[in-house]
């Protein structure tokens, strides 16, 4: 291959793949491989590999040589070391910290692999390999990148002189098939009384803000979310890099852009908010706020795209109001703190906050409202919320949803919208 297989010498088995890997490259045409399907270049791969091991290495035991062929092919049409982890279906990250720590989450829990890098160089290429298919790049005059894998995993990668001690990738991932509702009450995210309600809240086209941690469920919230929007609307989104799979027949997916080398041609989510407008939608969902568009979606949510979803990180509703807050600000207008919550509270409607627990699960915390404003103080109601009462002897977290037997603002809005009586009341205590 190069430099980084080389790196591998005396170690028998991996000469051995060095040779087999560029005799394969002097066998194979690149070009032709490439205009092959998966299936068909991957066959093509393993048909060659096991000429090749034929006549140079006979003794192979079946496992050895299965091996070989594996992670020769990995090197040549994937992602290295890192597809095997891909491919495995309990992994939801993948966090590499330099050549030799490759960590794994699984059901909610790290835990470090064997899987190795041969050096620096060897991450590098698969990490210019993952975010040149998306056409961006990453070095030394670049050195963050966000990207995204076929199969939609989010990734981000940093590099020297940022990354200190390697290059660093992040992966996290998103199924083939992606979550349904029924899936999170399944795993006890939420409950059924919480989906009817939430499912009215999207029917009747409230704007919906989802507020949480760092890995503790949004998107895949909000994509859940997204299954209860009527397939005759037009739905437009908005994200850094494309994650979201609505079902939708009609979703115009946008993606923003980094700027060039010479600082040139960016588009922000602000564009993109802003371009939306003249797109005729009847939704608008920004994958996540975090900066000044936060100030032109609070626009288009009181001037007529009622049904709008949108995220943001924070540790609580009332946090998330708060950063939505200072994103306002951060478009660069001069206005009064009162006049931005008047804006909050006239265009958002249902607050819902996702947890990351201490055991890797995740919860919907808590489900709240804006009734409103009392004096410049925004006032919510909490609906429902996740009590945690303590931690088991296998270190789970103990606790249960209750309701708090409010009935919602949004009562009649919601019955003329076809909401049933039963979806919005709920008695108060556990669920």
């Amino acid at each position: 291959m190069s430099n980084e297989l080389a790196s591998n010498a005396g170690n028998p088995f991996n000469e051995l793949k060095l040779r087999v890997h560029r005799r394969l490259l002097e066998s194979v045409d690149l070009m032709a491989l490439s205009s092959l399907d998966s299936a068909q270049a991957e066959t093509h791969i393993r048909s060659t590999i096991q000429r090749l091991l034929s006549s140079d290495s006979p003794e192979l035991s079946g496992v050895e040589r299965e091996r070989l062929i594996e992670e020769v092919g990995y090197e040549l049409l994937g992602l290295g070391p890192l597809d095997p982890l891909l491919r495995d279906g309990d992994v939801t990250d993948i966090l590499v910290n330099g050549p030799h720590a490759v960590y794994v989450e699984r059901k909610g829990r790290l835990s470090l692999t064997d899987v190795k890098f041969r050096d620096h160089d060897h991450l590098l290429q698969i990490i210019d390999r993952i975010v040149s298919a998306v056409g961006r790049r990453v070095d030394r005059d670049s050195p963050i990148v966000d990207a995204r894998l076929p199969d939609g995993s989010r990734v981000n990668a940093i590099v020297a002189p940022l990354a200190l001690r390697g290059p660093c990738l992040s992966i996290r991932r998103f199924g083939h098939t992606p979550l349904r509702v029924e899936d999170l009450v399944g795993l006890g995210t939420l409950t059924s009384e919480m989906v009817r309600y939430l499912a009215a809240v999207v029917q009747g086209r409230l704007n919906i803000l989802i507020s949480g941690g760092t890995g503790a469920g949004k998107t895949t919230l909000l994509n859940c979310l997204t299954s209860f929007i009527p397939h005759h609307e037009r739905v437009v989104t908005i994200e850094d890099s494309a994650e979201l799979q609505l079902q939708q027949p009609h979703v115009v997916p946008l993606e923003t852009r980094p700027p060039d080398v010479d600082g040139r041609g960016e588009i922000t989510p602000r564009h993109l908010v802003r371009n939306t407008l003249r797109m005729r939608p009847d939704r608008i969902i920004v994958g996540e706020c975090r900066g000044a568009e936060a100030l032109d979606m609070l626009q288009a949510m009181n001037t007529g795209h009622d049904g709008s979803l949108t995220t943001v990180h924070a540790n609580s509703p009332r946090e998330g109001l708060q950063r939505v807050e200072v994103m306002v600000l951060m478009a660069g207008y001069e206005l009064p703190v009162k006049a931005i919550r008047q804006q909050i509270a006239s265009a958002i409607n249902v607050l819902v906050h996702s947890s990351r627990l201490t055991d890797g699960s995740r919860k919907i915390a808590r489900i709240s409202e804006i009734v409103g404003m009392e004096g410049d103080q925004l006032q919510l109601q909490d609906l429902f919320e996740f009590v945690q009462t303590g931690i088991g002897p296998d270190g789970r977290v103990q606790g249960g949803f209750r309701s708090l037997g409010l009935r919602t603002r949004f009562y009649e809005r919601l019955l003329a919208a076809g909401a049933k009586p039963a979806d919005l009341v709920c008695q108060p205590g556990v669920l």
